[in-house]
């Protein structure tokens, strides 16, 4: 017998009881480019086979019910520096190991581990710790090392701490890449810093996604940036020079390179509802990418905390530098949330704000033949939600790794 939530299913047969190999069905699927409704999709061990739209004849296999639930690809989060009082500048591996098992209850199953401006010896350090603990953590996936910093620019400094800010590098970076195992996938610069687009070019021949944040680059240094081989706009409208009518800016480079992806942090307290809503309306939901920025104290209670060599405070729903900036210092964001609060805000279809928190952030990424949605051959890491898109379950590789506490009822099915 299994059982979700009040729900029970007996299982159709014997034949596979000791082999992950099932069907699900359920209401909706959230697949790349359409949602199919009331069929079964096939999970053979840890891998996602084929749906049907009805059940074949003499399909003799086991049959897990989520009437009334839906089933989406599980959350990439691109850009996550910490959770629950852990942060990947820490240089710990349990925290590393850490967070990886928090995230799937928010949905995350896949992440880049993002570190923050530091020293150089400090980022290869984290750099080599995160790629001795990327295949033992076995929650969340590690999927690639994201380095935000430190080739970035005093005046949109944010929570980066200046005195490490360096120019583009790339002695120093295949330094952290060799500390890193090759699993950097991902980093963000300052476009107007010396050397820039040649470091741009490098890295894109290597394969790198190159970002642009925590700048004040002009718009045609922005689109120059674009043009060598950048990619990705970090948190747009935060950490960069605005749109205005006569210089457009680091935001005017993002609307006017129709390739480029833009970075999204929909807390509601980093960018207005008016905002994420033009950025969607002019990039489409084909180039935007819902992220959290989160720290450390994403899960904990308000209070005190650190964010790097930085003291910072959360409180009401924000996370500030103590100083006299009181500047935004990353979020308390879940992917999950970010998710509902685009639909709630009327701005997406709940199948478009899926696809902005999966699909689109793993193209951002370069990890998109590896995770990002619901196709034969992919892994079977999936989310399952109630017609009010609430998260029920998180499984990663056809097994369940999460389940909500409403529906916790004694249920083994997994064990």
């Amino acid at each position: 017998m299994w059982r979700f939530g009040d729900l029970e299913f007996n299982h159709i047969s014997k034949k596979y009881k000791n082999k992950m190999h099932y069907l699900i069905y359920a209401d909706k699927f959230y697949f790349e480019k359409e949602i199919a409704e009331k069929g079964y999709l096939e999970i053979v061990d840890g891998v996602i086979g084929n749906f049907y739209q009805t059940l074949p004849d003499n399909m003799d296999w086991e049959i897990r019910d989520f009437s009334n639930f839906s089933i989406a690809p599980g959350l990439i989060d691109t850009h996550i520096h910490g959770f629950m009082n852990y942060d990947f500048m820490d240089l710990d591996g349990e925290g590393v190991l850490e967070i990886s098992n928090k995230l799937p209850s928010t949905g995350v199953t896949s992440f880049l581990p993002t570190l923050l401006t530091d020293s150089a010896d400090n980022i290869e350090t984290a750099c080599r710790i995160l790629a001795d603990n990327a295949a033992l953590a076995s929650g969340a996936k590690i999927q690639g090392i994201y380095l935000e910093g430190p080739f970035f620019t005093q005046k949109y400094k944010g929570a980066q701490n200046p005195k490490y800010f360096l120019d583009p590098d790339l002695v120093i970076f295949n330094q952290w890449q060799n500390a890193a195992n090759g699993l950097i996938k991902k980093i963000a610069i300052a476009p107007e810093k010396k050397g820039a687009i040649n470091f741009i070019k490098a890295l894109k021949k290597q394969g790198i996604v190159v970002a642009l944040g925590h700048s004040d680059a002009s718009y045609d240094q922005a689109v120059a940036a674009v043009e060598a081989g950048a990619e990705v706009f970090v948190h747009l409208y935060n950490g960069m020079s605005g749109l205005h009518h006569r210089n457009p800016g680091m935001v005017g480079a993002c609307f006017n390179t129709d390739d480029s992806i833009a970075e999204l942090i929909c807390d509601g307290y980093h960018v207005h509802p008016g905002a994420v809503k033009t950025a969607i309306n002019i990039k489409t939901t084909d180039r935007v990418a819902l992220i959290t920025d989160s720290i450390r104290t994403n899960g904990m209670p308000e209070g005190e905390y650190t964010l790097g060599e930085f003291s910072v405070i959360y409180k009401d729903g924000t996370v500030r530098l103590t100083d006299s900036s009181n500047s935004l210092a990353g979020s308390c964001l879940k992917l999950i949330d970010a998710v509902n609060n685009v639909i709630d805000w009327g701005i997406v279809t709940p199948q478009e704000a899926i696809k902005m928190a999966t699909l689109i952030p793993a193209e951002s990424a370069g990890i998109a033949d590896i995770c990002g949605k619901i196709s034969k051959g992919y892994p079977a890491d999936f989310i399952v939600l109630d017609q009010n898109m609430k998260l029920q379950e998180t499984y990663l590789n056809g097994i369940r790794v999460y389940q909500c506490n409403s529906l916790i009822e004694g249920d083994s099915q997994n064990k």
